[in-house]
């Protein structure tokens, strides 16, 4: 079994095992069994920011870190924007990979999900798409606002939902941000609608 179908088993434990109203209705229905998609390794420069990372004290969100740490030299990282959306700072600094999707490293075309990187001191502008979303913070700190209210933070394992085309923006301090995310009912491989600039 390789570290990436580890990471996959993990991952769907983590979700399965949750009681959270909200991310039961999420995966509702959904078939779990995928077929593998053979894409090649890519790193990015954000991905050595989950070395200096502190693992998860609760059990549940450590496990699946460990298993990220374990797969990461492995996977796939992508990147939606380009340095002309937030720049060259933003880029070294942002990055997600897909474990199961259109694109993912596992076959699926009812729901994507995989992991979002950002690094220290990041502002990931207002933004919305089609898709409903569901974020899981693995890592404490990061600011979160949603409809254009007020940043709060977030903590591990908070259950974070974005409806349909709702605004909402990420920020990090001192501390990078890990999060587990699900799209489901939209086009699961959109470029997000950076707000005021693609309206």
């Amino acid at each position: 079994m390789s570290v990436i179908d580890d990471l996959r088993r993990a991952f769907h434990h983590y979700i399965t095992s949750r009681s959270d109203p909200a991310l039961r209705r999420f995966v509702e229905g959904v078939d779990w069994r995928t077929d593998e998609r053979m894409l090649a390794a890519h790193s990015l420069p954000v991905v050595d920011y989950l070395k200096g990372l502190r693992q998860p004290a609760d059990a549940a969100e450590g496990e699946l870190f460990s298993s990220l740490v374990g797969a990461a030299s492995a996977l796939h990282w992508a990147q939606t924007y380009s340095i002309a959306d937030f720049g060259a700072d933003f880029l070294q600094k942002y990055g997600w990979v897909e474990l199961f999707g259109t694109r993912g490293h596992f076959v699926s075309d009812e729901i994507a999900g995989g992991f979002l990187l950002l690094g220290p001191d990041v502002h990931y502008p207002d933004h919305h798409h089609l898709a409903e979303e569901i974020y899981i913070p693995l890592t404490d700190g990061s600011l979160w606002s949603k409809d254009s209210q007020a940043f709060l933070p977030r903590w591990t394992g908070e259950i974070i939902h974005h409806p349909s085309n709702i605004r909402h923006a990420m920020r990090t301090e001192g501390t990078p941000l890990v999060a587990l995310y699900l799209w489901r009912g939209g086009p699961l491989a959109q470029k997000s609608i950076i707000a005021g600039r693609q309206e």
